[in-house]
């Protein structure tokens, strides 16, 4: 069908299996920049943006019935009504105790296996992720030590449509992209 990603067989039969998606937000969702403004005490403004396109795939993802969690270091309040927005119910920021025992509470809550678990993350931090994901993805601009793990290297840049290039590439996997198409 006319748009439909273009994954290798081997790896199409994996994102088939997938029942999770976990993300990094700084570098993934976002482009990895933060802006501050000038205002000191509390309230200081700290601004993301996110991209659409990435909004949508997980929205698609969801009413496939993929569960999507977000994971990250750090965390806002813009963070987290994007996360309200998208209807994210497993959201986990400033994880100070490591991304992937968080990954592993949130498979066993969700009776997921690792090997029904996609992890898309940016930098080494992220690394932990894919001890507990048999999918690792990345964004095009990840950092090269991750890249060099990653089973799937989107084709755009954090914050730019890399989620979205991972959600389209699972939902094909599934079979599920004319039924998406269809939708619109």
């Amino acid at each position: 069908m006319t748009g439909e990603p273009l994954v290798p067989a081997e790896l199409a039969s994996r994102l088939a299996q997938i029942k999770l998606l976990v993300l990094d937000v700084d570098g993934v969702l976002t482009d990895g920049r933060v802006y501050y403004d000038d205002a000191g005490g509390e309230s200081r403004v700290e601004l993301q943006a996110f991209h659409a396109r990435d909004g949508l795939g997980i929205n698609l993802l969801r009413s496939a019935g993929v569960h999507v969690a977000w994971i990250s270091g750090r965390g806002c309040a813009a963070t987290r009504r994007r996360a309200e927005e998208l209807g994210i119910e497993e959201l986990h920021l400033r994880a100070r105790g490591g991304k992937e025992p968080l990954l592993r509470d949130i498979q066993d809550r969700l009776g997921v296996t690792p090997a029904e678990t996609a992890a898309m993350g940016d930098d080494i931090v992220d690394l932990a992720m894919a001890r507990a994901a048999d999918i690792v993805a990345c964004p095009s601009d990840a950092h090269d030590v991750l890249a060099a793990r990653a089973d799937f290297v989107a084709t755009r840049g954090g914050g730019r449509g890399a989620v979205r290039d991972l959600c389209d590439a699972i939902l094909s996997a599934k079979g599920l992209w004319g039924q998406v198409l269809d939708r619109f």
